[in-house]
């Protein structure tokens, strides 16, 4: 892989998100810085009920009595939060998504058609247009040292300038159950990651992530 691989253009259609102005940097993880003020500029178009605090959310949302929802956030048309589901702030959830039973949401973007749906956690994540996580997968947005993330792709070592950077995931991208997405782990569009994988630094588009020194493309 290359660093042209892991770029916004390359893991990313903007089509597919109401963050699309967020897309105009190189590197995913720049989305972060500025999803805070996004969210404080945004201007809701007709549909969306404002529940105060920040929080908008489209009329033809599906929201469990039960869920969490703390703002500053968008949720989109369509989109299902689901039993229990916990958003903690600055969070974008576009149209029909699912963000399901348990999981947990804080400082990330979900483009369309997202589904994190059983007692996942998405922290300080980008999660591209119809990027699916299996039951108990996650994305660890912190070092076990508290050190700076680094993202890693091929030979090079990227420093994001932040402490806390979760997993960035490509287009279609499919994460199996139990899975941990490690800080800093960029999947490209298409890939598929086996179940019960511990996934760190970036792995191909159209790939098959069987283990750390098993990774194949997708026939």
């Amino acid at each position: 892989m290359t660093l042209s691989d892991i770029t916004v253009e390359a893991l990313f259609d903007l089509a597919h998100t109401v963050a699309a102005p967020l897309g105009a940097c190189r590197y995913p993880w720049e989305f972060l810085a500025d999803i805070v003020r996004f969210l404080a500029q945004w201007q809701p178009p007709q549909g969306y009920r404002d529940l105060g605090g920040g929080r908008f959310v489209h009329e033809h949302a599906d929201i469990a009595a039960n869920a969490r929802i703390e703002g500053p956030c968008i949720i989109g048309a369509g989109t299902q939060i689901r039993h229990c589901a916990f958003l903690r702030g600055n969070v974008i959830v576009g149209e029909g998504c699912v963000v399901g039973n348990s999981t947990e949401l804080k400082n990330a973007v979900l483009f369309d058609g997202v589904q994190v749906p059983h007692f996942n956690y998405v922290g300080d994540s980008i999660l591209g247009y119809k990027a699916h996580l299996g039951a108990g997968a996650v994305a660890s947005n912190v070092r076990a040292d508290r050190a700076e993330v680094v993202v890693r792709c091929g030979g090079a070592r990227l420093a994001t300038g932040r402490k806390k950077v979760g997993a960035m995931l490509g287009d279609r991208a499919e994460v199996g159950c139990n899975c941990v997405l490690n800080p800093g782990t960029v999947l490209g569009r298409d890939c598929i990651v086996y179940p019960l994988s511990c996934v760190r630094g970036a792995v191909p588009a159209n790939a098959i992530y069987k283990s750390p020194t098993d990774i194949v493309r997708r026939r």
